[in-house]
């Protein structure tokens, strides 16, 4: 998205990361982000005060999974300004249908996986989408089918399960440049699945881009029959990444 005055052209950048779990793939997918190479007035890469409420989580261990983590054009994804709001997808109708419960029950697992990490990072739930940093969506992520020219055929990747997107965008006085997250995630997901995928995308979305090794984390590259709730190392790395360079929340 053009970032007014300063921005001339633009440049997409797309980074995915996949990840395997249960029969489908969960891909974390960068959104666009655009800006000028000359005349641009693009703040410099500062990383801000680490928040009150990350210094007052008590960890047990120093254990982390940074080397992991993947910064982007504008540095690492960082949120400036808390509470982050969230939107979380409802229905629209109030009909008590199979259909209506399947989709409630979705919404209140969703809810779940909210709660889980609002007990350690300051999350509000808004009804309003346009207000929202956050949005998690009801919706089956769409497949990139491309055409191989040298062998004529289409190319179709897996089904993907869920995905998460961010995209940059200016805001005025002051004028900044700020972030928002989608995160789809598919109707196919239910029980404790459903919970661990949310837990996981919303890891993402509040700025762990990128995997863990270690099965023991949320954030670990595949589902595991037991899903893990949200581990120390989860929390450090996202200690980490919040006291790392960003251009996220500085005036332009």
């Amino acid at each position: 998205m053009p970032i007014n005055k300063y921005m001339k052209s633009e440049r997409r950048l797309k980074q995915c990361i996949s990840i395997l779990i249960v029969t489908a793939v969960l891909i974390i997918s960068s959104s666009t982000f655009s800006h000028s190479t000359e005349n641009s007035k693009l703040p410099p890469l500062k990383a801000h005060k680490l928040p009150q409420f990350i210094i007052d989580w008590h960890l047990s261990n120093n254990e982390d999974y940074f080397e992991k983590i993947e910064p982007t054009s504008v540095g690492y994804l960082v949120w400036s300004k808390f509470p982050v709001k969230v939107y979380v997808e409802q229905p629209k109708v109030v009909e008590d249908t199979a259909a209506n419960k399947r989709f409630r029950d979705w919404t209140l697992t969703v809810k779940n996986a909210i709660a889980e990490w609002k007990e350690y990072f300051p999350l509000q739930e808004t009804a309003e989408r346009e207000s929202a940093d956050i949005a998690i969506l009801r919706s089956q992520p769409e497949r990139e089918i491309t055409l191989n020219p040298d062998t004529g055929l289409y190319n179709i990747p897996r089904a993907i399960a869920a995905q998460t997107n961010y995209t940059f965008y200016p805001t005025k006085n002051p004028a900044t440049i700020s972030l928002r997250m989608t995160v789809q995630v598919s109707d196919n997901f239910v029980g404790k699945s459903l919970l661990a995928t949310v837990r996981h995308e919303l890891g993402h979305a509040l700025g762990i881009w990128g995997h863990s090794p270690n099965e023991s984390d949320a954030l670990y590259f595949s589902q595991v029959s037991q899903p893990p709730s949200i581990s120390v190392r989860d929390l450090n790395t996202l200690k980490k990444i919040y006291q790392q360079p960003t251009r996220l929340g500085w005036k332009i």
